[in-house]
């Protein structure tokens, strides 16, 4: 085995605090962290770029690591500082450093049909992890994040995820983009809003869709609610009138995905 890595003075290790810490030292070095085997393991499947594996081998499974990475791209660390590094309990041992792809509205690869999420001002990262599941699970063909308040490569997304934000295309854009681009490829739009009067699960979601989603505490701009074709509503009949923004997502995307007879593997 290779010599361990046992002082957080080390430039390796002070750079990789930097870019888990701080979004501006992701957006300028153009790498972003994951922790876990089974996110590193998403993300590289899905085509990510793996440029540097963290490995603390006393609790890491070597069959596991050493298919991710050649030898000359794996660091060993010691216990301190994987300790300083992990980002959540019950960690595996293996921290990567991994290059994001550079996707936009322009070159979304789109089936015949395709269904978008797309989300406006989100802010909460755990929120836009959970959407990013249900994206997953209904096979979206995208998630466009309108003007965002949160880093996508936030840890907590990647974590809240479990690395979903790799095995979906994910764009950041401002709003007047993506309206733009929607009416160009002739979209139906569908704007989530509480004062609605027709409930979701009376329209058709066969031809290319796009369910627009607001922000957490306010719901979606007028703006967006203009554009969109049509107003939904989920019908609630308890005392609250509003459920979490990924939990709304997730009951329109699976009646999308039961119009078009999809199957879950």
């Amino acid at each position: 085995m290779a010599d361990i890595i046992s002082s957080l003075h080390n430039p390796g290790i002070k750079n990789l605090l930097a870019l888990q810490q701080k979004s501006r030292e992701r957006r300028k070095q153009h790498l972003v962290v994951v922790e876990g085997l089974r996110e590193i393991g998403i993300a590289v499947s899905n085509g990510f770029k793996l440029t540097r594996l963290f490995v603390y081998p006393e609790i890491a499974d070597p069959a596991s690591y050493i298919s991710l990475a050649h030898s000359d791209s794996t660091t060993f660390i010691s216990q301190a500082v994987f300790e300083k590094l992990a980002y959540r309990e019950g960690s595996d041992g293996c921290i990567a450093v991994i290059e994001p792809k550079d996707v936009s509205l322009n070159n979304l690869k789109l089936r015949e049909t395709p269904l978008l999420l797309v989300l406006e001002a989100i802010e909460k990262p755990g929120n836009l992890g959970a959407i990013l599941r249900t994206a997953d699970a209904v096979q979206a063909d995208a998630v466009v994040v309108c003007d965002p308040l949160t880093d996508l490569y936030n840890p907590n997304v990647i974590r809240s995820s479990i690395g979903c934000i790799f095995s979906r295309q994910v764009v950041a854009c401002t709003s007047d983009e993506a309206m733009s681009w929607l009416k160009e490829h002739k979209f139906a739009t569908y704007a989530a809003e509480l004062t609605a009067s027709q409930p979701y699960h009376q329209f058709d979601y066969t031809s290319p869709t796009a369910f627009v989603m607001g922000t957490e505490a306010e719901g979606l701009t007028q703006q967006w609610i203009d554009f969109c074709d049509h107003r939904i509503i989920i019908p609630m009949s308890g005392s609250i009138d509003s459920l979490n923004v990924s939990v709304s997502t997730a009951v329109l995307a699976f009646e999308a995905m039961r119009q078009r007879d999809f199957r879950i593997k």
